[in-house]
């Protein structure tokens, strides 16, 4: 029966992914309570621990399955790809900075620019990876990747977190200083992450002589 534990929580986590995505989809800055997005954060970090556990338990019981290689990624990249469209999203658009003309205008830091890269070095990953283990080559995930989805999870409930007490009030204007380093940091390691596959791709797919 434990041997479906891992299985069972990227299962929740989907369900956890689905929550999320509804509490965030009643968020309208400004208009909207702080609670919602405290909340969203909330189903957020206890999606990414129940991956955490997944996967230290898979290992621990060598119960790793076709399902998990699939579907645990799958959920993760839904997660995260889509927590970023919503903070991307009309909903975070800060509608004093449209009036007054500013460029930078989501008070998420958070751009749909941002959200292609993120988009475009999943599917380049995700297809190398098909494409080489259909080859019969193993291409599991890099430390690279996990070095990107770990600051993911991090970036994504601290926006939230910033979101929630308001960058746009009397004196807390720093925390933009803070909040725009970190998104601009998520996506350039989303991006660089990216390098490593195409680099063992391009060796392994190199003619032998």
């Amino acid at each position: 029966m434990y041997r479906q534990v891992p299985n069972q929580l990227t299962v929740l986590r989907l369900v956890v992914a689905v929550v999320f995505f509804l509490i965030l989809n009643q968020f309208r800055y400004p208009d909207s309570p702080s609670w919602i997005l405290w909340t969203a954060m909330g189903f957020f970090i206890f999606g990414m621990l129940t991956d955490i556990a997944d996967g230290y338990l898979a290992r621990r019981w060598n119960v790793e399955s076709t399902f998990g290689r699939i579907m645990d990624p799958f959920v993760d990249k839904v997660m995260v790809i889509g927590a970023f469209m919503f903070l991307s999203g009309p909903r975070f658009v800060n509608p004093a900075a449209v009036e007054a003309g500013a460029f930078f205008n989501m008070v998420s830091g958070v751009y749909p620019w941002m959200v292609a890269i993120v988009l475009a070095r999943e599917l380049l990953v995700t297809g190398i990876r098909g494409e080489m283990e259909s080859g019969g080559l193993r291409f599991g995930a890099s430390v690279y990747g996990k070095l990107k989805t770990l600051v993911q999870s991090i970036v994504i409930p601290f926006i939230l977190g910033i979101v929630a007490l308001d960058p746009e009030l009397p004196g807390r204007a720093w925390m933009k200083w803070v909040r725009d380093p970190m998104v601009y940091t998520m996506v350039l390691v989303t991006f660089l992450s990216g390098v490593p596959y195409i680099l063992r791709a391009a060796k392994a797919l190199k003619p032998q002589t």
